[in-house]
């Protein structure tokens, strides 16, 4: 984990030296997995906790090798894409690694998507088949109705469809192999999407880069990992391949995130690595098993993907009872971990420093670096090719230049000490009568009330004031919580006059979420205003 990483003051630019891959660096993501699977055939590459399913990593591996084999049956080339669908069950890990080792991008897309936005995201990439599961077989058949696609269901199986027992009885050919890249490790290994709520849908790559990796390169074979995500969250992907890579053994389960049942598959099966998102560490704070579960396997508890709160943060630590809260900043167009924060007890606000060969700079509203401590939009550069949106290259252009530098959308600073920190999202600014304030100031202060478990503020914009700032609050359960006692607090606490909840508070049960479990700040402001009847 420990990097050398400088500041130029010429031409403002934080770096961190490139690390020395422990692998062949031109080896793609499916020949390093199908590499490091062999080496440890006995050892058990995952447990399903909810199908009480055990597979041995030459189990896992063949039968990625039998999907490889039924898809290159088909004629699939290294330029067409793989749908995927689905929760994790027994069977998914191997349709990704199958893919891995043809050369193949998964577009992958979350289960609660509408078949509108599904048919919108498959128009982009026309992927020649979809591993889903039986749950979502007729909403995907309905959204590539107009595409010449097979269907394979994971489970819950409709009468017509093939069968991923089908497909796993596929024969292997003799010395099978991964295939090596047409394009190298520039070419695109994943596809993730933008969450096609708002706006036209984002098809976004990911290559082949090592720095995929980087974070996670001191796991073992005695590491035990866990990440509630799919495949469709970046955080379920680096699940995947790290266990592939590094001979883990990978908890999974196709149950939903559930508190109470993360902290028991923790104690249960020893886990020592995790990765969720901040609203889950939230949850996961906020639930009453919290207080007797036996956390002390962990040796790593990454939280990534959004803003948390530094007061559940600390509740955190205090029941960890040690250092091992690992909050990690990056996303998805850059591919990998832009910094990672080992230091929380010393900053506890920061995401860290950067990963192996990353750059950063800050870039003021004239698109101009700034130095420390300055507050601008986070660039970052990995010093690799980035594919770009799939069939967009006018979208590419407005977040990606010639010199590989990938506009965040995220304001931040770093600080003297080349910690990165980060303020909110760029779009997200507000102003009030000129004075500019961020939705996560009242979001810090109103979650230091004992009674709150989860907030989510915005403004809503006025023609006297401009941006009059509102809360949405979750209370923690038999904890009494008023608007008014929230109005109240922060016009006790604010350090500046200005801000204060000029829109007022609403309780609610809980806040609208994307599909992906980030907070959906434009749906949580929608569904106040409709409960206020603004």
């Amino acid at each position: 984990m420990a990097t050398t990483s400088g500041y130029d003051p010429v031409t403002k630019i934080w770096s961190c030296e490139e690390q020395r891959s422990q692998f062949g660096e031109d080896l793609s993501m499916g020949e390093l997995i199908f590499q490091e699977m062999k080496r440890h055939p006995k050892d058990v590459a995952q447990i399903s906790d909810s199908e009480k399913t055990i597979l041995l990593r030459e189990e896992l591996l063949m039968n990625a090798m039998r999907i490889a084999s039924y898809l290159r049956n088909l004629g699939l080339e290294q330029s067409d894409v793989v749908g995927i669908i689905a929760r994790n069950t027994t069977h998914i890990s191997a349709v990704a690694y199958a893919c891995f080792f043809n050369g193949i991008a998964p577009h992958s897309l979350n289960i609660a998507y509408l078949p509108e936005i599904i048919e919108k995201l498959y128009n982009i990439t026309k992927p020649r088949i979809v591993f889903c599961d039986g749950d979502e077989y007729e909403k995907v058949r309905e959204a590539t109705a107009k595409l010449d696609v097979k269907i394979v269901t994971m489970r819950n199986h409709p009468t017509n469809s093939i069968r991923i027992q089908d497909v796993l009885q596929t024969p292997v050919e003799e010395g099978f192999q991964p295939a090596r890249l047409k394009l190298g490790n520039s070419q695109q290994m994943f596809i993730l999407s933008s969450s096609g709520t708002t706006g036209t849908p984002k098809a976004i790559t990911m290559s082949n880069s090592h720095k995929l990796l980087n974070g996670i390169t001191t796991l073992t074979t005695a590491d035990v990992q866990y990440a509630s995500s799919t495949l469709d969250w970046a955080s379920g992907i680096a699940a995947a391949i790290s266990a592939g890579v590094f001979s883990t053994k990978r908890i999974i389960s196709e149950r939903a995130f559930d508190p109470a049942d993360t902290l028991r598959i923790i104690e249960e099966y020893k886990v020592t690595w995790m990765m969720h998102a901040p609203s889950q560490v939230a949850a996961i704070v906020g639930c009453p098993a919290i207080e007797v579960a036996d956390l002390q396997s962990l040796r790593y508890f990454m939280y990534t993907g959004g803003r948390c709160t530094l007061e559940t943060q600390l509740a955190l630590r205090r029941r960890l009872g040690r250092d091992c809260l690992n909050f990690g900043y990056g996303f998805s167009e850059l591919g990998c971990f832009c910094a990672i924060n080992w230091k929380f007890d010393e900053k506890p606000t920061s995401v860290g420093r950067l990963t192996s060969g990353l750059k950063v700079k800050i870039l003021d509203e004239s698109g101009d670096p700034v130095g420390p401590n300055e507050v601008g939009e986070v660039c970052a550069n990995t010093g690799d090719h980035w594919p770009g949106y799939y069939g967009s290259p006018e979208a590419t252009k407005q977040v990606y230049d010639e010199d590989n530098w990938i506009q965040s959308g995220d304001l931040g600073y770093m600080d003297d000490d080349g910690f990165l920190y980060i303020v909110d999202r760029k779009k997200d600014l507000l102003k009030y009568q000129s004075n500019k304030y961020y939705p996560h100031e009242l979001e810090e202060l109103i979650s230091q009330m004992p009674a709150v478990a989860d907030v989510c503020a915005f403004g809503i914009w006025t023609e006297t004031n401009g941006d009059e700032a509102a809360a949405a609050v979750v209370k923690k359960p038999s904890e009494q919580l008023t608007e008014q006692d929230v109005v109240e607090h922060v016009a006790r606490h604010a350090k500046t006059a200005f801000l204060r909840l000029h829109a007022g508070a609403l309780v609610v049960e809980q806040l609208q979420r994307s599909a992906n479990g980030k907070t959906n700040r434009m749906a949580t402001k929608q569904h106040f205003l409709q409960a206020k009847g603004i």
